[in-house]
């Protein structure tokens, strides 16, 4: 079965169900959630995506980013993803929403209404190969200088999403 994305309006109110594919090629707003994992030293994980990601693969972002289920909470799909890409459990504090456009190659892409969640994770990660090719720790500073000097090597939704969760501190 495809996977579907959750139509909704501007106002987080349910419009339907579509094929994911579908909704980004066409551009459709649809929920999705953002998480921003930090460990005791507060550097953020990253994680690049798998090479056989159909669209941005090989590229930096945040630990995880997806899209809630009909019959999830933005919540819950967030901590199934974490357990579903990376192997692992973390507790969740949603910081803010906020709706997105973005141009992610192959005449696809994401406009999201999208709800960001931070986290603390130190533990091992035993992360999905088909999702993941690696993953990273890193200091905001750091991480504000490799995107400067090398932009596309960072997915476009995150640079968005982050630029985003800096005006939320």
């Amino acid at each position: 079965m495809e996977e579907q994305v959750v139509l909704v309006s501007r106002n987080d109110e349910v419009l339907g169900v579509m094929e994911k594919m579908q909704a980004h090629q066409n551009g459709i707003l649809h929920r999705a959630f953002s998480v921003f994992l930090f460990n005791e030293n507060g550097e953020m994980l990253l994680q690049k995506r798998a090479d056989g990601k159909y669209h941005s693969p090989g590229q930096w972002t945040n630990a995880v980013c997806s899209h809630p289920r009909i019959d999830e909470t933005y919540e819950e799909g967030a901590k199934r993803r974490l357990q579903e890409e990376l192997g692992i459990e973390a507790e969740l504090t949603e910081k803010f929403h906020f709706t997105y456009k973005a141009d992610v190659g192959q005449d696809l892409w994401e406009h999201e209404l999208d709800h960001v969640f931070t986290g603390k994770y130190d533990g091992e990660i035993d992360f999905n190969s088909e999702e993941v090719s690696e993953i990273r720790y890193i200091s905001m500073e750091n991480l504000d200088a490799e995107m400067a000097a090398n932009p596309e090597n960072f997915t476009e939704w995150f640079k968005i999403i982050l630029n985003e969760y800096k005006h939320h501190l």
